[in-house]
């Protein structure tokens, strides 16, 4: 297990590098009041501030703004799929993904109000360190560059996209989170959600 994390994470290490080298004027010349415009369509499902009511939605607010567009831009290309996004993002030019992003990254994360579970949390936490987490998407799990912001995210949701990475169901742009997910029990998965769902 323990080689399994560090080969998964010297593999993250290198694709964010690669990553991020490439599409570093994704995020550059946005216009956040003209992605508020444009991203009425998102509203219903992730909060007009980017809070999602919905316990299977993410909440947006405070996401990197290179992660949004870059999962807009799947959407738009059908490398991930899904019945309300695919639509909406296959209408949205380069410019558009990128004031949506920067409108949604400026707006205040306000949290989960995840229920206290100090085992369950503390559990997580553990977890989170043992298959290192915090590499790619920082200590405080609140993401970089195309590495999404994971803390105060929702529980559901969390566990959702972590069985899926599992699975397969869900593809990631460069395997890192598929391999790191292979060795995760749903119980890793249960308290992993736990824990990152109650941070602030």
């Amino acid at each position: 297990m323990k080689c399994f994390g560090r080969i998964a994470v010297r593999r993250g290490l290198i694709a964010c590098t690669a990553l991020t080298l490439v599409p570093a004027a994704a995020a550059s010349a946005a216009d956040a009041a003209a992605g508020r415009n444009k991203a009425g369509a998102c509203f219903a499902c992730h909060g007009a501030d980017g809070n999602s009511a919905i316990p299977t939605n993410p909440s947006l607010a405070a996401q990197t703004p290179l992660y949004i567009y870059y999962q807009l831009l799947q959407f738009r290309e059908r490398r991930r799929v899904n019945e309300q996004m695919s639509p909406f993002a296959a209408k949205l030019s380069d410019n558009d993904m990128k004031d949506i992003a920067a409108y949604f990254s400026a707006q205040k994360a306000l949290g989960t109000g995840q229920p206290v579970d100090e085992a369950k949390s503390e559990s997580g936490k553990v977890i989170a360190a043992r298959y290192h987490c915090g590499s790619c998407h920082t200590p405080a799990f609140t993401g970089q560059n195309h590495i999404p912001r994971i803390a105060g995210l929702q529980y559901d949701y969390l566990v959702t996209q972590l069985r899926g990475f599992k699975t397969g169901a869900r593809q990631d742009i460069d395997g890192t989170m598929a391999s790191s997910a292979q060795p995760l029990s749903e119980k890793d998965i249960a308290d992993i959600a736990w824990y990152l769902a109650g941070l602030r």
